[in-house]
């Protein structure tokens, strides 16, 4: 089994569960999921965790992301993309270029935004893509969003190119929904390519096809990411010899089991890296004042 993480280039026409579906049948091994969903006509950098990786997936989804998007001025439609129904659509001769662009940096920071219906979030245990396919819509709660850095690329009226980076949960389509809204003539969104999850960024994500042709090689080892790559400032410690039992076990560890643990000082909630003593990265730990030990808080080893 592959354990790590590849850092794929979704093209467009795919959904994330298909580019999950082709990797599973690709690896002919079924432990392998995605860190954060792109829409079908979205191309960009997916994290996608195999094996032992999958217990990041979790982890991987709270980091921010980047985007470059074109928003598209004059029109409005029930997804919220060109790739939808057109709702309305209003002129833009009147717009100049200095006002768009007051618009889009205007949403620099925090602010609520309210998902929109054809999106994968749940309301009453029903996804509300599945909602509005059923031709219903339903109040949706604003949730606190923060856009950390908006810069305008290209602006050719009704169309303007830009790049966002934001937190985790925000909708690229409801932005341009929004900006639409706040220069009174509606909006929704073209293309959308994200450039950087977390760590990973699009200079370094492989298409589907590339990553092919690594598996037949033999050569996958070059291009994925060890899941231990994803902690660099988290402290490195090997358990001594003949202790590894207590981390198979999940049972909390003292200094004294840790190699060079003596000289250990770490905080309350410290987190720690913990390797074999054959080398292999096994869990994360973390200290426990209270308890003056540390408590297993994510467990990598894996039999097999």
């Amino acid at each position: 089994m592959i354990h790590g993480i590849l850092n794929v280039r979704k093209e467009k026409g795919f959904t994330s569960h298909d580019v999950v579906a082709k990797l599973r049948g690709m690896t002919r091994q079924k432990k392998i999921g995605h860190t954060g969903t792109l829409d079908p006509d979205a191309e960009g950098v997916l994290p996608v965790c195999l094996g032992k990786a999958t217990r990041l997936c979790e982890m991987m989804t709270d980091k921010e992301k980047a985007y470059e998007a074109v928003l598209v001025l004059g029109k409005e439609t029930d997804t919220q993309d060109l790739g939808g129904q057109i709702l309305n659509e209003t002129e833009t001769n009147h717009l100049t270029k200095a006002e768009v662009e007051e618009a889009i940096l205007s949403f620099l920071g925090s602010y609520d935004q309210i998902p929109p219906m054809y999106s994968a979030l749940k309301v009453g245990g029903k996804k509300l893509y599945e909602l509005a396919r059923e031709g219903r819509e339903v109040e949706r709660k604003a949730r606190r969003v923060e856009i950390r850095s908006l810069r305008v690329l290209d602006t050719h009226l009704p169309e303007v190119r830009f790049e966002v980076v934001c937190s985790k949960g925000t909708y690229v389509r409801t932005l341009c929904y929004d900006i639409g809204r706040k220069l009174g003539c509606g909006g929704c969104m073209g293309d959308l390519l994200r450039t950087k999850s977390g760590a990973f960024t699009l200079a370094t994500s492989h298409t589907l096809s590339e990553i092919g042709e690594y598996l037949e090689s033999g050569r996958i080892g070059e291009i994925l990411i060890p899941i231990d790559a994803m902690f660099p400032d988290i402290r490195r410690v090997t358990i001594k010899a003949g202790q590894e039992k207590s981390v198979y076990n999940g049972n909390p560890l003292r200094k004294g089991q840790l190699e060079d643990g003596e000289n250990l000082c770490p905080e309350d909630g410290e987190q720690i890296r913990v390797y074999g003593s054959d080398g292999t990265f096994l869990a994360l730990y973390i200290y426990r004042r209270s308890r003056e030990s540390y408590a297993v808080e994510k467990m990598f080893y894996n039999p097999e």
